[in-house]
């Protein structure tokens, strides 16, 4: 029985920090519950079709299945040759359109289920190319594993190491091939696993990124002896290319088999027969008759036959015979004839239309979306109407409960190619106008506030059930494509009049705007209508000068892109938080002003405008210490204080994983040059180097002596360099995950490692006020550059690598030749400790943080003082520049990375999700990604356009202190107060390697410019050589207190920041409890108001509570930015624990 426990108490007064109110406590479920529950959230959302569900329906669609017209197969020796065989582990099934594959396959399922032992697995998938929900390569993927955990429920823990870092976004986001890649992996090599059966049907209609398929299926179906594949497809050379690399295959080619299809097309014919006979009453002629003409025009083609009986089920009897004669051999003789049928009726025009519109839409729509897709005449009034007209078409289209669809690939093949005129009398792009302007018109008919009637504002999406009937039932299509549809418009006047002030554009965005950002989180598609707005977005800019529509959007792009995350969760926060967080001066929310919720009395007062934050990237629990975009600026990581490494898109914003190994704060994160890894560093002594897209850890990099403060690729990606708490820099080969060279030199911390940009040099920044350049390729120490009169925080290498420059707490900037060790130029502005100083890529500005809060921006020239960028609530510590000299990203003790824009000076978006501080960050070379190290533990990888957080890399022990891309962007590495070094995958955010060896804080790192080599300096005294893809530790350096910065092209010499180490004269050497809060509070981790424990308001990151009180109706937010925000509600409105009057 369960026990509850309650706690009485007061709610009056005013309560410093928080006010729990009375609490009522209660014992939560098992574990073991709660594992079930999490289970079952991860197969929902693996699941995007059932593939049993697809076999059931295509058979239903197809008459049924036909055991005798499948048979022959089972007896064929190739068949039984790669049933039996064991070297014989891939059957491929080749044929013509129409020859009865599919069905061929699900009657072999059937034998091989009814045949086979109970340790048996069979798991298979159907693909479609008119479906967009199973017409692409991931899609398969998620089918098969969902069969396979299915069968096998243990193997649900492979996909919940994917799912428990991400979410659902693991199975969709632009890496999702490269996880589920993983968890297939995975679940094939689990000694549990016996005999297996894996079926993948019509690879010809996967769609989308087929090749990588068909790679999967050749290198998988000779890996494993207890798996056997069959799949089928189209002839096509490129198909038949593919499969060839598998090197155990067998072909079953259909045409070859010309006989055993001819009698199975022959049994299918007498078994259509015997139903038309039975349903149309024929007599002994007309059956002959019949039978006879489908025998003598089949020419083994399943198809043609299905598609002549279903013709002749609507045929008298009287003229079965004369019908006959109609009906020419060959499938595109006969879609020919059926078309030229459907041209010579009187629906003809009507008909060509609807044929126009499913060939356009991108998945297939039901009787009731149709409605909102098409002008249908006025005698079309109800289902019955449309149900004929989809009859006329019954040569191409198909009707099963309620979805429409073409009967084969083939028919819309023959439509694109034969009949493109006659369904597109006017053009494509005119069906795509139509289809916009009917979807938006019938969208803002349906639309209004709180459609589904949920009340609670903070209700949350998961708990929503579809209510019957469905009023978003005939638009969910038309919400999610409308603006798919308008981008293929060509800008016709009518189109330009729909973009004018008043058009139908411009009165949706005035009327319906909230309401279908509400009608998007309920149909779970937020992340859809993102990016259609940001192309809707650009759309405008190049097809209209309606300068108040494009603000109007604008604004809205704004709106959507900062409620995101508040939206896609709780549908209703659209109109509380939205409208109460967002601008005074917004558009959207001048606009629906009318909607503000009525149960608060006294709102804060907000900005005028917005801000440069486009977005805010939530998910660290701690400080964010480092941030870096990856090279191709796809990507973003961060470091946190959380442990995790994150990895972001930058677009959308969305967190596409998280990487957790680091067993202490992440302090730096950096991805290689070609953005395919990513490197973190920890203070638990590590780095981790990930594959950026799958965030599969490649190298850890252990052994350190303490913390891991700074990790950098170097250009070339090949070594991995990082500076350790022992005052050491490491230098790792990437490749080999080996030391090849430890660094020692400083007297103090080592904070800062860089490479120059042409990988000769290396350079160190320390504690002992001093930069030490290193000859990156032997580890020769060249110069110390001594002026500073405080430690020195940061240094960097100009990119023509002439330059050199450090910050200080002294407050100063200085600029250095790097060559001759001279100070060119002191740069002082700053009214505190400067922490950091970066060059742009074009070595012409300077930028530089302090402890004022402020970034400066300075000429590197002349020592001008260009910009002074003020924004920050606490003391900056790192200035980043991306690599096209555009970006400028600053990390803050206030826990944000903003990203500005070095022209104009504006920030442009505020990126929060470190849970600690961040440490470190870094560009990817094409300047598209960042990625964010932090004392979280975590490396955090971002879009530099978006602030979308695209990874989260976890790896460290402790906190990361420096992360670096590798020269070619493949490889990341990170260094760590848990004296490691970490490489990882900067594409998958995989940890390649950890180095180890190290006996304190590794503060920097740098690689090798071909990747081979890894610098890691440390505070243990030491700077190490390691080769970066075996782990080894090639060099140790007694040098103390150094920061490694490059290594030269011939790896012969590393640069530290004092001097340049010459390596080739180095000899190698609990149950969860949530309590229950009565009256107004604030939730526990600070993102919510809530009433009676339910949530009422969601908070935006900066109006998180550093500290809040409550009073009866009355809350007071302190935030750490200095605004006191204040909110009366009236309870009036709020009746019941958690029941909301409605609006």
């Amino acid at each position: 029985m369960t026990s509850t426990t309650s706690i009485s108490g007061s709610n009056s007064g005013l309560q410093v920090v928080r006010n729990y109110g009375p609490i009522t406590a209660q014992f939560n479920p098992t574990t073991e519950q709660f594992e079930t529950s999490a289970n079952r959230a991860c197969l929902r959302d693996l699941q995007t079709t059932n593939p049993l569900h697809d076999k059931c329906r295509i058979e239903a669609d197809k008459g049924g299945l036909l055991k005798d017209a499948y048979n022959w197969i089972l007896d064929h020796a190739d068949f039984k040759r790669w049933r039996d065989e064991q070297q014989s582990q891939l059957l491929w099934i080749k044929g013509d359109p129409g020859k009865g594959k599919t069905m061929l396959l699900c009657g072999i399922i059937d034998e091989l289920t009814k045949s086979a032992p109970n340790s048996t697995t069979i798991s298979y998938f159907l693909c479609q190319a008119t479906d967009a929900r199973i017409n692409h390569a991931t899609a398969v993927l998620r089918g098969l594993i969902l069969m396979l955990v299915d069968q096998q429920p243990s193997l649900i823990s492979y996909v919940r190491r994917q799912y428990d870092k991400a979410g659902k976004q693991i199975f969709e986001n632009v890496n999702a091939w490269e996880a589920l890649s993983e968890i297939f992996t995975g679940i094939l090599e689990d000694p549990l696993l016996q005999t297996t059966y894996l079926i993948i049907d019509a690879l010809d209609e996967c769609t989308a990124d087929r090749n990588r398929l068909l790679d999967l299926v050749a290198l998988k179906s000779s890996a494993y002896p207890h798996i056997k594949w069959i799949v089928s497809s189209r002839n096509l050379p490129a198909i038949e290319e593919s499969l060839d690399a598998g090197t155990q295959k067998t072909n079953l080619w259909l045409e070859l088999n010309e006989k055993s299809v001819a009698d199975a097309v022959a049994i299918f014919i007498n078994h259509k027969v015997q139903e038309l006979t039975e349903k149309k009453k024929y007599n002994k002629e007309v059956r002959h008759a019949v039978s006879q003409h489908l025998l003598s025009n089949a020419h083994g083609t399943f198809l043609w036959v299905a598609l002549v009986c279903e013709k002749l089920a609507d045929v008298p009897k009287r003229n079965v015979r004369k019908k006959l004669e109609e009906f020419p051999s060959g499938l595109e003789k006969l879609y020919e004839r059926m078309f030229d049928q459907i041209s010579e009726s009187n629906d003809a025009e009507l008909c060509k239309s609807l044929l126009g519109i499913i060939t356009t839409v991108y998945r297939p729509i039901t009787l009731d979306e149709l409605a909102s897709c098409i002008d249908l005449p006025e005698e079309v009034v109800d289902d019955s109407d449309l149900r004929e007209i989809i009859g006329l078409c019954g040569s191409f289209l198909t009707l099963r409960e309620r979805t429409i669809t073409l009967v084969h690939q083939s028919a819309k093949d023959f439509l694109l190619r034969t009949a493109v005129y006659e369904i597109f009398p006017d053009g494509e792009d005119i069906v795509h106008y139509s289809i916009f302007s009917k979807s938006l018109q019938a969208i803002s008919r349906t639309l209004q506030r709180d459609i589904y009637n949920l009340v609670s504002p903070g209700c949350p999406i998961d708990q929503v059930s579809q209510p019957n009937p469905d009023p978003l039932t005939a638009i969910r299509y038309a919400c999610v494509y409308w603006i798919d549809h308008l981008n293929r418009c060509s800008p016709s006047k009518t189109v330009i009049e729909d973009l004018q002030n008043g058009g139908l554009i411009s009165i949706f965005f005035q009327n319906n705007y909230l309401h279908w950002l509400e009608a998007l989180s309920l149909l779970r598609s937020v992340s859809e209508g993102v990016a259609s707005m940001l192309r809707l977005q650009g759309l405008l800019k190049t097809t209209t000068e309606n300068s108040h529509l494009i603000n109007r959007v604008q604004d809205a792009c704004r709106f959507i892109l900062y409620l995101k995350i508040a939206i896609e969760n709780h549908p209703l926060q659209v109109y509380a938080s939205g409208l109460i967080f967002s601008p005074t001066g917004s558009i959207t929310r001048i606009q629906f002003e009318t909607e503000d919720p009525p149960w608060i009395i006294r709102k804060p007062r907000m900005e005028e405008g917005w801000s440069a934050c486009l977005q805010t990237l939530e998910d660290h629990s701690d400080r964010v210490n480092s941030v870096v975009f990856s090279h191709d600026s796809k990507l973003l990581a961060s470091a946190s204080d959380d442990r995790t490494v994150k990895v972001w898109d930058s677009g959308s914003g969305q967190c596409l994983r998280t990487l957790k190994g680091h067993s202490d704060w992440v302090s730096s994160v950096a991805f290689s040059h070609d953005s395919k890894f990513l490197a973190s560093a920890s203070y638990d002594g590590t780095v981790k180097m990930w594959d950026a897209g799958s965030g599969q850890c490649l190298l850890n990099v252990q052994g350190h002596s303490g913390i891991v403060y700074s990790v950098v690729f170097s250009h070339d990606s090949k070594n991995l360099a990082f500076a350790v708490y022992d005052l050491t820099v490491h230098v790792w080969d990437v490749g080999s995950g080996q030391c090849l060279q430890t660094l020692k030199g400083h007297s103090h911390l080592v904070r800062s490692v860089s490479f120059s940009h042409d990988s000769k040099l290396l350079a160190s920044a320390s504690d002992d006020r001093t930069v030490n350049v290193w000859d990156a390729s032997s580890g020769q120490f060249l110069q110390a550059l001594e002026s500073h009169s405080n430690l020195v925080h940061s240094v960097t290498f100009s990119y023509n690598s002439r330059l050199l420059t450090s910050a200080s707490d002294d407050g100063a900037i200085k600029v250095w030749d790097a060559d001759s060790g001279q100070c060119l130029l002191t740069l002082q502005g700053h009214r505190d400790s400067v922490n950091s100083v970066a060059f742009s890529c074009d070595s012409n500005l300077l930028a530089s943080a302090s402890y004022d809060s402020n970034v400066n921006v300075w000429d590197a020239g002349s020592g001008q003082c260009l910009l002074t960028l003020e924004g920050h609530s606490d003391r900056v510590n790192l200035v980043t520049f991306s690599h096209n000299s555009i970006l400028l990203t600053s990390v803050s003790l206030d826990g944000a990375i903003k990203v500005w824009d070095t022209g104009s000076g504006q920030c442009l978006q505020t990126l929060e999700g470190h849970s600690h501080r961040v440490k470190s960050v870094a560009f990817s070379h094409d300047s598209k990604l960042l990625a964010s190290a932090s004392y979280d533990g975590t490396v955090k990888m971002w879009d530099a356009c978006t602030g979308q957080c695209l990874l989260t890399l976890e790896g460290h022990s402790s906190m990361v202190n420096s992360v670096i891309f590798s020269y070619d962007s493949n490889l990341l590495a990170s260094a760590s107060y848990d004296s490691t070094i970490i490489i990882w995958d900067a594409c998958s955010g995989q940890c390649l390697q950890i180095l180890q060896g190290h006996s304190s804080s590794v503060n920097s790192v740098a690689f090798s410019h071909d990747s081979t080599l890894l610098a890691s300096a440390s505070d243990d005294c030491t700077v190490k050589v390691w080769d970066a893809d075996s782990s080894q530790c090639l060099h140790t350096l007694i040098v103390k207190g150094v920061t490694v910065k490059s290594f030269d092209n011939t790896n012969t010499h590393l640069e530290t920041d004092i001097g340049n180490i010459c390596l080739s004269s180095v000899p190698t050497y609990s149950v969860p409890f949530v309590p229950k809060f009565k009256g107004y509070s604030i939730s526990s981790d600070g993102t919510w108001i809530t009433w009676n424990s339910e949530n009422l308001l969601w908070l935006p990151p900066k109006y998180r509570p550093s500290t809040s009180a409550v009073s009866q109706s009355t809350i007071c937010l302190g935030c750490s930015s200095g605004r006191v925000l204040l909110f009366t509600f009236d309870s009036s409105r709020l009746v019941g624990a958690g029941h909301y009057i409605p609006f």
